[in-house]
C-alpha cells in the first residue's frame, strides 16, 4: 500500500511538472550583451507612465507556480519618424508583488520577503534591474525587439515579440507571453542547472514575462 501512495505520488507530481512545461511561452532568444541603440538628435521623447506600465512574472516548481508582478521604476522610449529606435527603463525590485495569495496568508509574506533575499534577487543589494534597447526588427510578420536586461549585475541580450501603438501622443509598447532563464543571469537558488542533488524540491529556471509600458511624448 505505501509502495501503491508512493508511486501514485510520484505520477502525480510529474504529470504537474509536464503540464506546466507544455504551458510555457516560449524563451526569448538570449545571446551576449550588444551595443544600445543610438537616440537620434531628431528623435521624439516619450516618458513612461509608471502607474500604467507592469512586468508580470510567473515562476514554476513540479507542485504547481507563483505569480505577480513589478513595476518600472522609469524609462523612456524615443521615436524616429512614429518608430521606436531606442529607449531605457529602470526596474524597481523593491515592487515584487505575489498575486497567487492572499496578502494575509503567512506564506505571501515568505515567498515574497525570499524573492527579495538574496537567495533570488537581493534587492537590498540590487534594488533596480536594467532594460536597454539595441533594436528592433520585423521577422515572419511580428516586430522584436532586443535589449540587454540587467539583473544581479549580469548583463544579457533579449529578444521577444511586441506590438506598439502610437495614438495621439501616446505610446503603448506590449509583449507577447516570453520566458528567460534565470540561470543565465545567475539566480541560483534551487536551479539544477547548479545542483544536483535537489530531487523533486527544485525550482524551474524558467521565468515567465508580460511586459506592458505606457509613455507620453515629453
Amino acid at each position: 500500500m505505501k509502495k501503491s501512495i508512493v508511486t501514485l505520488f510520484t505520477i502525480t507530481t510529474l504529470v504537474v511538472s509536464l503540464t506546466s512545461c507544455k504551458n510555457k511561452a516560449k524563451e526569448a532568444d538570449t545571446k551576449e550583451a550588444e551595443a544600445v541603440a543610438q537616440t537620434e538628435a531628431t528623435a521624439e521623447k516619450y516618458t513612461a507612465n509608471v502607474s500604467e506600465s507592469t512586468i508580470e512574472w510567473k515562476g514554476f516548481k513540479p507542485t504547481g507556480t507563483h505569480f505577480g508582478t513589478i513595476s518600472l521604476e522609469n524609462g523612456v522610449l524615443n521615436l524616429q519618424d512614429g518608430k521606436i529606435n531606442s529607449g531605457t527603463f529602470l526596474i524597481d525590485m523593491n515592487s515584487i508583488t505575489v498575486l497567487d495569495m492572499p496578502e494575509d496568508d503567512e506564506n505571501h509574506a515568505k515567498l515574497t520577503g525570499h524573492l527579495k533575499s538574496d537567495d533570488f534577487f537581493h534587492v537590498e543589494k540590487h534594488p533596480s534591474a536594467a532594460f536597454e534597447i539595441t533594436g528592433l526588427s520585423e521577422v515572419e510578420g511580428k516586430t522584436m525587439l532586443s535589449g540587454n536586461l540587467t539583473l544581479k549585475e549580469t548583463k544579457n541580450n533579449v529578444t521577444f515579440p511586441v506590438t506598439v501603438t502610437n495614438t495621439d501622443g501616446a505610446v503603448t509598447l506590449t509583449s507577447e507571453t516570453f520566458t528567460i532563464d534565470r540561470s543565465k543571469w545567475n539566480v541560483k537558488y534551487g536551479s539544477k542547472s547548479f545542483f544536483d542533488d535537489l530531487g523533486d524540491k527544485f525550482i524551474n529556471d524558467d521565468i515567465e514575462l508580460k511586459i506592458t509600458v505606457k509613455a507620453t511624448k515629453s
